[in-house]
C-alpha cells in the first residue's frame, strides 16, 4: 500500500504521541532517586528494605567489643579470686595440721615427732627448729614429757598466690615426770606459709 505524503506525516505524528505518554508513565512509576528505602520485586509485589545508618552499625560494633571486653575482664577477676581462696583455704588446713604436729610431742618417740616437725616446715624456722632439737630432745627424754595440741580457732590474717598467714589457738595437753597429772595450756599461734614446690610449708611461726 503506498502512503501519500499527508498520511506519512500524521503517521509520524501519532508515533511521537505515543513515545511521549509512555515516556510520561514510565517517569511516574520509576521511584525517586534521592528516596532512602531501595525496592526489589517478587512476584508482582515491590517488597522494600531500610538500610541501617552506617553511625548505628559502627554503634552496635562498639558496645559488642566492650561487652566482650567487660565479660573476659569479669571472668579473669572470678577465677583470680576463686584461686586466691582456693590457696587460702588450703595453706589454712596445712597449718591447722602442721599445729598439731608442731604441740603434740612424745618422749618415746621424739626422733618421729621430730622428723614430722621438720618435714613440714622452710626456711628460717626449719633451720631454727633444727639447730635446737638436739638439746630439745634431751629434755623432752630426761622429764619424759608428753604433750598433745588441738587447734580450736583458725582464721586466715592475708593471703597471696604463694604466701598465706594462718591465726591459731592451740590447746595443748601438758604431762611430764615432775607434773604427772595433765594439764591444758592455751596458746596463740601466728604461722606464715609459704608455698614450695606446690607444697605449703611453715616458713616462720610466732607465739604473739
Amino acid at each position: 500500500m503506498v502512503l501519500t505524503a499527508d498520511q506519512d506525516a500524521a503517521t509520524d505524528a501519532k508515533l511521537e504521541d505515543d513515545c511521549d505518554e509512555v515516556t510520561s508513565a514510565e517517569i511516574a512509576e520509576a521511584p525517586s532517586s534521592d528516596s532512602t528505602p531501595t525496592a526489589d520485586s517478587v512476584d508482582g509485589r515491590r517488597i522494600r528494605w531500610r538500610r541501617i545508618p552506617r553511625a548505628g552499625a559502627t554503634l552496635l560494633v562498639v558496645v559488642f567489643v566492650v561487652m566482650l571486653a567487660v565479660t573476659g575482664v569479669l571472668g579473669w577477676t572470678l577465677w583470680k579470686r576463686h584461686t586466691l581462696t582456693a590457696n587460702g583455704e588450703a595453706a589454712q588446713q596445712t597449718a591447722i595440721n602442721y599445729a598439731r604436729i608442731l604441740t603434740s610431742i612424745d618422749s618415746a618417740n621424739v626422733d618421729r615427732n621430730f622428723a614430722d616437725v621438720l618435714n613440714g616446715a622452710t626456711g628460717d624456722f626449719k633451720d631454727t627448729y633444727t639447730k635446737a632439737s638436739v638439746q630439745l630432745r634431751e629434755l623432752l627424754i630426761d622429764n619424759k614429757a608428753t604433750a598433745n595440741g588441738v587447734v580450736v580457732a583458725s582464721a586466715i590474717q592475708s593471703e597471696t598466690d604463694d604466701q598465706v598467714v594462718v591465726l591459731l589457738m592451740v590447746d595443748q595437753t601438758v604431762t611430764n615426770a615432775v607434773r604427772p597429772d595433765s594439764r591444758v595450756d592455751r596458746s596463740r599461734m601466728k604461722m606464715t606459709m609459704k608455698k614450695v614446690g606446690g607444697r605449703w610449708l611453715a616458713s616462720k611461726v610466732e607465739l604473739p
